[in-house]
């Protein structure tokens, strides 16, 4: 395991440095990119002589739990860091589009990108179940707009839209998690259960993930308060997610919906009540190497998955259609919600393009295929889903900011105000 661990922080670390220095992308997008054409480079020199070195390489990669990495151990610490730069009081501000998005969203997200799934899957001969293609709504009905934020903040886009964008991020992965635990669940059982059931085995998961978070996220802060060592307060904050990670899982709640609401915890009352200026920077010092660290690990697996998965241009072809599918979906869910908080409150211009375009898929949803049970399905579910998330980074990743820019470059909001259209 340190082996392994070794060698892949060593390739990371070179992918990160050619995009910094020779390439020049968004360093969550670049690092992709460059795993991505490091794979089609081992892949192009298996074929013309060094056969054993593509095998070499998917050995070891095949040897990383994605699934279980990225959902246990890597979900967590990347929600944590992101809630702990979220302000409360904006995120309660723009309590109804989160909400709306993060709940509601991903349950007709899930409905929709499932019947149409159904339904392309079976125009290219493929007889995949309804639960399967619900499943497939589910693992990658969530956003994961990490590779954006910095983009948005380099457009200079609004904090309105800023915190609409982050605070969905935190919390509909952890409901997406829930909606995809529940119908894998039936799928295992073999059985549908009541819709009580159901309804109970939901509220566990996502009630219980906020009840936790909230308890083990006040029991750190307070304990952050009784003292002023900030290697000891940093250190606190580590064993919150590392150990709040495990008794999730041993309590079958949320884990990622726990890390978010005690990271949102730690982040306001512990900044604003516990923390002395030292402390504060060596938190947030900490934690922002860390976030970066992962993020660049993350991406780099995903673009090194190209080698363990069977593609054919069929599967090319059905992927591109679903992503306009997805596309379609997100408008669906983000517009209704737009246009009933336009009753109440001013919303910024272009927020339902931005939001939609906005709304990438990422390494959640390739961790989530994984933990299918091993058949057809899930070799055909993962290899759509990989295709998805690849055009989804790049070409939404790559052009959200231009849109941001376009499209609140002819009506600046009046100072103290946002802009509506």
């Amino acid at each position: 395991m340190l082996e392994l661990v070794a060698a892949f922080i060593c390739l990371t670390s070179l992918l990160t440095y050619v995009n910094f220095r020779f390439i020049g992308l968004p360093p969550t997008i670049g690092v992709m990119v460059t795993a991505l054409m490091f794979s089609l480079l081992l892949q192009g020199l298996s074929f013309i002589g060094y056969p054993g070195l593509e095998e070499r390489v998917q050995e070891l990669i095949g040897q990383i739990d994605f699934g279980d990495l990225l959902m246990n151990w890597m979900l967590s610490f990347l929600l944590f860091a992101g809630a702990l730069h979220v302000n409360f009081n904006d995120v309660r501000s723009y309590r109804w589009p989160i909400g709306l998005l993060a709940t509601v969203g991903v349950l007709i997200a899930t409905t929709v990108i499932g019947s149409l799934a159904y339904w392309i899957f079976g125009l290219f001969g493929w007889h995949i179940s309804f639960l399967y293609c619900l499943l497939f709504g589910a693992l990658i009905s969530p956003t994961d707009p990490i590779a954006v934020l910095g983009v948005l903040r380099t457009a200079n886009a609004s904090k309105p839209l800023k915190t609409t964008i982050v605070g969905e991020s935190l919390f509909n992965d952890g409901t997406a998690v829930v909606v995809f635990t529940v119908l894998l669940g039936i799928v295992q059982l073999g059985e549908t259960p009541s819709l009580g059931a159901t309804a109970m085995l939901f509220a566990h998961e996502a009630i219980g993930g906020v009840v936790f978070g909230g308890l083990i996220g006040y029991l750190v802060y307070r304990m952050i308060k009784s003292i002023e060592q900030y290697q000891i307060e940093v250190m606190l904050t580590l064993a919150l997610v590392i150990g709040g990670s495990a008794m999730a899982s041993e309590l079958h709640v949320s884990a990622p919906i726990a890390m978010v609401v005690a990271g949102l915890i730690i982040g306001n009352l512990g900044r604003n009540k516990a923390m002395n200026e030292m402390t504060r920077r060596y938190m947030d010092g900490f934690w922002e190497l860390l976030d970066d660290m992962l993020n660049a690990l993350l991406f780099a697996l995903i673009g090194m998955e190209l080698l363990l998965l069977p593609f054919s241009w069929l599967h090319l072809l059905a992927a591109s259609v679903l992503a306009l599918a997805i596309l379609l979906s997100r408008l669906l869910t983000v517009a209704p919600a737009i246009v009933l908080l336009r009753r109440w409150r001013t919303v910024p211009r272009g927020t339902i393009r931005i939001l939609t375009w906005g709304g990438l898929r990422g390494g959640v949803s390739v961790a989530l295929a994984l933990a299918l049970p091993l058949g057809p399905e899930r070799d055909l579910i993962l290899s759509i889903t990989y295709i998805v998330v690849l055009s989804s980074i790049l070409f939404q990743g790559l052009t959200i900011g231009k849109l941001v820019k376009h499209v609140t470059k002819d009506a600046p909001a009046p100072v103290g105000t946002d802009c509506a259209h």
